[in-house]
């Protein structure tokens, strides 16, 4: 398996993914700190999976030193102990309320200047810091609501609380840090949500060591439901690259008719008046009711069974897909 032609191919799909969702709708999506972010994230993910950061480093194509002042940007501070250094700006800015440039640096002149920097850089983008002036001269302070909301495009509450819902749902159980960390929300908007949820029953707070973990048992977004389709794409695209994972922990890449986990993906050419037609784009709409009504029952049975120590969680998914085309003859 040619890894590397895969891993091109799904970055590509991935970007267009992105640009699509960024301007759905004649909406602009700031995508300043996407590129950050994911390098973030690979770099995270890959010593989670015990990969040395020399060899990460050059995995990146970087020296060892580039690499880790680059990672360093959510490392703690060496000014300010038990905080990130995004954190730590953060919060130095916030308890000053108006703050030049220079005194940023000044505060926090144990740190790398250049992380500084950027970290200064990532919180105007991001909209939590709203700055005025250019170079020596500027100045920043904390954004106040309506800017923040502006800056975010926050959207509705529902639709909050669905994306929160389904990262529960999928990831979970996980506490309140993991799940800020996952959903990339304000901690005022996430409380709120996880509050609204919890009162709800969607999801349940359980105790876990010293601290709280938050878990939801189903996540269910309704056909035709306004709200929450954010969740939805969130819910079957983690569906997907998680069946793909599991395939390669199985170290089984080949399909095999008794597979229990595994993805099948079909084409079909029809047209107005074609004897299958019907059939074919009925798929959708068969599966959904199908599954909906086992659902329904295994969710019943559940109720008043006793569980086992060990549960399986089984996820099942569908994707339709139906574009016209024209065929020069």
């Amino acid at each position: 398996m040619n890894v590397r032609l895969l891993i091109e191919a799904l970055v590509r799909q991935m970007t267009v993914l992105i640009a699509e969702l960024a301007t759905s709708g004649g909406l602009r999506a700031p995508l300043a700190s996407i590129a950050e972010q994911v390098f973030q994230d690979l770099a995270k993910q890959l010593d989670e999976l015990g990969v040395s950061r020399g060899v990460s480093a050059d995995m990146f194509g970087m020296a060892l030193r580039t690499y880790l002042r680059r990672i360093a940007r959510h490392d703690e501070s060496v000014t300010r102990k038990g905080v990130s250094l995004w954190e730590g700006i953060l919060q130095f800015i916030e308890a000053r309320g108006l703050v030049t440039r220079e005194s940023v640096l000044e505060q926090f002149a144990r740190d790398d200047e250049g992380l500084v920097r950027s970290v200064l850089q990532d919180l105007t983008d991001s909209g939590l810091v709203f700055r005025s002036g250019v170079r020596a001269a500027a100045l920043y302070r904390i954004a106040d609501p309506a800017e923040r909301a502006h800056a975010r495009d926050r959207g509705d509450t529902q639709a909050v609380d669905m994306i929160v819902w389904a990262i529960v749902r999928r990831e979970g159980p996980m506490s309140r840090d993991v799940l800020a960390e996952r959903a990339a929300l304000p901690g005022d908007q996430l409380d709120h949500a996880l509050g609204r949820l919890s009162a709800s029953r969607r999801i349940r707070e359980l105790a876990e060591g010293f601290g709280t973990v938050y878990v939801a048992d189903s996540i269910v977004i309704p056909v035709g439901a306004r709200a929450g389709w954010e969740a939805a794409v969130y819910d079957h695209l983690h569906a997907v690259v998680k069946t793909i994972i599991c395939k390669l922990h199985q170290d089984e890449t080949a399909s095999a008719p008794r597979d229990r986990v595994g993805g099948s993906t079909y084409g079909f050419d029809v047209w107005e008046g074609h004897p299958y037609a019907d059939r074919v784009y009925g798929q959708l709409r068969r599966f959904r009711e199908a599954t909906t009504d086992l659902r329904r029952e295994v969710d019943e049975f559940n109720e008043h069974a006793a569980r086992p120590a060990q549960v399986d969680r089984v996820t099942v998914y569908l994707g339709q897909c139906v574009i016209s085309e024209e065929r020069n003859e």
